[in-house]
């Protein structure tokens, strides 16, 4: 007789869901043609399963976010793609979609990261380069053209312009006479992480935070399928940070974020639904694993017991991976493939809702296109051939597994508690001790490689004399040439007295308290620059500069 949580479960969770979106066959079989559960449970479901784990789609959603998980929908497939001009880009995101990507993610140059347009000094030698170059809607205009943004989801990394770059979205969108309110897709827009990992920061902290949280505010109501922020663990792991940090690092954010929110007036049952979270995966597959769960059921408490969220939706810790960069060697590169594989398994057993997977050869430039459609095919093989999709959380009640998700937690839970005795996450980036430990844990990682502690295949053991790579994928020189002065005939077209209202609009609301979110706005259907509007910010802000010595 089954249990009554379970046949709750069922009739309460499960038959709506089913009723809504059907799973993707009507019977799932393995390789041999033994029937496949839809979850497989434990035959005495007793208390501790009950609140450690429940069923998918359930508190604490140890076992997934959704009942049905990947029977009912796979992933969204994305690969992270964007260099050159617009032009470029825009070719590669075609290609994508034509082999079978399901969501856009977008990469922008360097000087568009920390808000240069291309023709400063500071953006020379670098346009183009690790990332799409930006500086103007035109720009925007050209990356997205033939691609309707009704029909498609996209992922936006980028976090100290983030206003800036998704005012461009929306406004691309308005001229395809697609309603901000039908957008869909993900905005990084997590400053936090920016200060102890990535370095591109522009403003101080707390006026940063502002951008953020204004973000929230208006895309709350003008754009409600939009996800208003990522916040990234990625980005902390791949700086240096252990598992468990970068568990409790990202959590530690995403408090400071909510928290910020809530004192801006919006409503945690509201606004919480539309956050999302963005990890690595690494090779140690079933630590990846662990990680995963133990972060969904971390997060779903801390929204219930910290801040009183009462609506599963703002419980849940929806997640996208990428397949850890860190990991790739220019030594034999083609074992990129292998580790990638290895770490997209992980991601997909761990229960993530979309994925990149990196290419073979990013460690040696950016990827070709033979490249990525072979990164784009392991996840297509993953979801097709690799049978893990048939069940939902296929490695619940491993003793390993469930004994490392519990410690996972416990660990980062404790983290969490000393940064919350420190005031918080960013008086613990302002004090930096949050770069302190990273720093420590990368300095730990590389001193094990170097004194062979740690196997990496390729560069401390099994090694192999190697020729000069070919084929690697090389900038045109001429890119930063053509993008300024792109940028130059657009500032001689554009009505200048109409961007010089706008900034100087945006300028005394910058100084007051008012959302600056329309005002961005205003001033990139104007044809504003990203260095314009960072400029007026920069007056108002100032611009943040690392304390080192911690």
């Amino acid at each position: 007789m089954a249990h009554p949580s379970f046949v709750e479960w069922q009739e309460n969770i499960l038959k709506k869901v089913l009723e809504r979106m059907p799973e993707r066959l009507k019977e799932f079989w393995t390789a041999s043609g033994i029937p496949v559960e839809r979850v497989a449970l434990p035959e005495t479901l007793d208390e501790r399963y009950l609140t450690k784990l429940g069923f998918p789609g359930q508190y604490p959603f140890t076992r997934g976010i959704q009942p049905t998980m990947y029977r009912g929908r796979l992933w969204t497939m994305r690969q992270y793609a964007g260099f050159s001009t617009a032009e470029e880009s825009n070719k590669r995101y075609r290609y994508l979609l034509s082999q079978g990507t399901t969501g856009l993610s977008v990469a922008f140059d360097l000087p568009t990261q920390i808000g240069y347009d291309s023709d400063h000094p500071m953006s020379h030698g670098e346009v183009g380069r690790v990332g799409v170059a930006i500086d103007t809607l035109a720009d925007m205009e050209a990356l997205f053209e033939g691609i309707p943004l009704d029909k498609v989801s996209t992922s936006m990394t980028i976090n100290a312009p983030a206003s800036i770059l998704l005012s461009m979205y929306v406004a691309v969108g308005e001229k395809q006479g697609v309603d901000p309110q039908r957008l869909t897709g993900t905005i990084q827009n997590d400053i936090l992480k920016e200060y102890v990992a990535r370095g591109t920061y522009i403003f101080p902290p707390r006026p940063s935070l502002r951008l953020t949280t204004d973000i929230m505010a208006w895309c709350n109501k003008a754009m409600p399928q939009f996800n208003t922020i990522s916040v990234s663990g990625y980005h902390i792991r791949e700086a240096g940070a252990t598992a468990v940090q970068e568990v409790a690092f990202t959590l530690a954010d995403a408090c400071a974020y909510v928290q910020a929110s809530i004192q801006a007036g919006l409503d945690v049952d509201a606004f919480a639904p539309r956050l999302t979270f963005f990890f690595s995966a690494a090779s140690d597959i079933l630590e990846e694993v662990a990680k995963f769960r133990a972060a969904r059921r971390l997060w779903a408490r801390l929204m219930k017991e910290r801040f009183h969220a009462k609506k599963p939706a703002a419980q849940m810790l929806r997640f996208h991976a990428q397949t850890a960069g860190f990991t790739l060697t220019a030594q034999q590169a083609e074992n990129n493939i292998v580790r990638v594989t290895l770490q997209a398994l992980g991601a997909v057993l761990g229960g993530t809702q979309s994925l990149h997977t990196n290419s073979r050869d990013e460690a040696l430039g950016l990827p070709v296109e033979e490249s990525v459609r072979t990164a784009l095919r392991t996840q297509q093989i993953i979801a097709c051939e690799s049978g893990v999709c048939n069940t939902v959380d296929p490695l619940a009640g491993s003793f390993y597994i469930e004994g490392l998700t519990d410690r996972i937690e416990r660990d980062a839970s404790a983290l969490i508690d000393k940064i919350d005795h420190m005031g918080g996450m960013i008086a613990a980036i302002e004090a930096g001790e949050i770069q302190r430990q990273i720093e420590e844990s990368a300095f730990q990682y590389q001193q094990q490689i170097d004194r062979n502690e740690r196997a990496i295949v390729g560069v401390n053991c099994f090694q192999e004399q190697e020729s000069v790579p070919q084929g690697i994928f090389k900038l045109d020189k001429a890119v930063e040439e053509n993008q300024t002065k792109r940028l130059a005939d657009i500032r001689a077209k554009r009505d200048n007295r109409a961007v010089k209202t706008a900034l100087a609009r945006l300028d005394e609301a910058a100084r007051g308290k008012e959302n600056l979110m329309p005002l961005i706005l205003d001033a990139v259907r104007c044809y504003a620059s990203v260095g314009d509007i960072c400029d007026v910010l920069r007056g108002v802000f100032g611009k943040y500069e690392e304390k080192r010595g911690y």
